[in-house]
């Protein structure tokens, strides 16, 4: 090829003029992009097309199934965050009780939604299992899916559900306290805490000062955790949104848990200012510690919360009195 020119045949056509024919090269990564971002582009636009036809004829269907994309999408959202957080904990060595308040709280929330999750996994695991699991997930959304799939009108009724249900046993657990009172060596003490009964029983939201004068009989015996009656400590579970159908000491043992994690999540607000807290979060921070925070404004919440604050920030870790303030609410028992 770079020997002499043919002979009769121009120099023109042995060698092409760049200047005047320009060819375009792709590379196999360019290409490869190309056909992925016209795929992409082509299911986007026919799930559009889809959703607007479920939209103007199956209106309600429509509901459900943009109920449930938009379920997937946070959800991922939340587990990308966690491992987010957990990676930064590993690799800055942050132990658990330091993260800041938001991360503590997402953490919490994410398990507690996975261990919701593991039953309706089980189930879908047969084949053709799944056909029964959007049935189920259909007739029972709040017994089996979690509150990424809830419709904003379904997430305020169910927490009212919710909270009804734990009320119920407001009532048990002022009554179990006036009945281990009578056991209470020390007379003032004693008056002081059926003093406080009275006063929640007659609807009176205590002050601080209330309950920090009897939080001693919460340390050990009668009232701490592992030296209560098994039936107390179900109606504590209730309170706390743990199952009771557990033996007596592994009930303990969830209660101590629980327990110290709201103290843990407790001290993380008041490193970041409770004034740093949006609406919702203050709401849901209150609905965690037992208020229903649907009937307040945010300023009673606020309040509300700032007193739990007071009074939980200064226990020590194995005084685990912070669960009484679980029955102490706005409404009357």
């Amino acid at each position: 090829m770079y020997g002499k020119r043919p002979v009769g045949v121009k120099a023109s056509l042995c060698t092409p003029r760049l200047s005047s024919t320009k060819s375009r090269h792709y590379s196999p990564s360019e290409a490869r992009h190309g056909i992925g971002r016209s795929i992409v582009s082509g299911l986007k636009w026919t799930n559009e097309k889809y959703e607007r036809f479920l939209q103007r004829r199956f209106p309600r269907f429509y509901m459900l199934y943009h109920t449930f994309m938009r379920g997937f999408r946070l959800l991922f959202q939340d587990g990308k965050e966690v491992r987010r957080i957990v990676a930064r904990m590993l690799s800055e060595k942050i132990e658990h009780q330091n993260l800041p308040y938001r991360d503590m709280e997402k953490i919490r929330q994410v398990r507690r939604d996975l261990i919701k999750a593991i039953p309706l996994v089980i189930i879908s695991i047969p084949p053709f299992a799944n056909y029964l699991v959007f049935v189920l997930m259909y007739l029972y959304p709040r017994q089996l899916l979690i509150r990424h799939f809830w419709t904003p009108q379904q997430l305020v009724e169910f927490q009212g559900l919710y909270h009804t249900k734990r009320a119920q046993h407001h009532w048990a657990i002022v009554k179990g306290l006036e009945s281990t009172s009578t056991s209470v060596q020390d007379s003032r003490l004693k008056s002081r805490l059926v003093e406080l009964c009275s006063k929640v029983r007659s609807g009176v939201h205590p002050v601080v000062s209330d309950v920090h004068a009897v939080r001693t009989l919460f340390s050990g015996p009668p009232l701490g955790i592992n030296r209560m009656y098994a039936d107390q400590k179900r109606h504590l579970c209730a309170l706390l949104f743990l199952t009771p159908r557990l033996p007596s000491f592994w009930i303990g043992r969830r209660l101590n848990s629980h327990a110290f994690e709201l103290m843990q999540l407790d001290r993380a607000i008041v490193r970041l200012g409770l004034h740093q807290l949006n609406d919702a979060e203050l709401r849901e921070a209150c609905y965690v510690r037992g208020l229903n925070p649907d009937r307040l404004s945010a300023g009673q919440c606020r309040e509300w919360l700032t007193q739990w604050l007071q009074f939980s920030t200064h226990l020590k870790e194995t005084m685990l009195f912070g669960l009484v303030l679980k029955y102490m609410q706005y409404e009357k028992i």
